[in-house]
């Protein structure tokens, strides 16, 4: 992973975070990264969910398609992010550990 698409998965998270109405909304200022973690699982939960309702309502036919793909599209990118964001964490910390003392 590069740093641009670092900073392009940090950019979508904070952007991607679905509330209760299936929109995005910015996080709120926690001052750390577990904070950041928190609350971008949370907001991945939540719109997991609302892509859930959103396809049982299409399937009882009081939805729209549209909605539903908005819905589990929002909901995938929050994911995809998520596991980049997760995947550097990761790498950061292996090179970290490979650093002499």
């Amino acid at each position: 992973m590069t740093p641009t698409a670092a900073a392009n998965a940090y950019a979508a998270i904070s952007q991607v975070a679905p509330n209760g109405t299936g929109g995005a909304k910015p996080f709120t200022q926690t001052g750390d990264f577990a904070g950041l973690l928190k609350d971008s699982v949370s907001g991945l939960v939540e719109g997991s969910r609302a892509a859930e309702q959103a396809g049982l309502a299409a399937a009882a036919g009081k939805a729209d398609v549209v909605d539903v793909v908005t819905a589990v599209a929002e909901t995938e990118v929050a994911l995809e992010t998520l596991v980049s964001v997760r995947d550097r964490v990761i790498q950061s910390y292996e090179e970290i550990m490979r650093m002499p003392i």
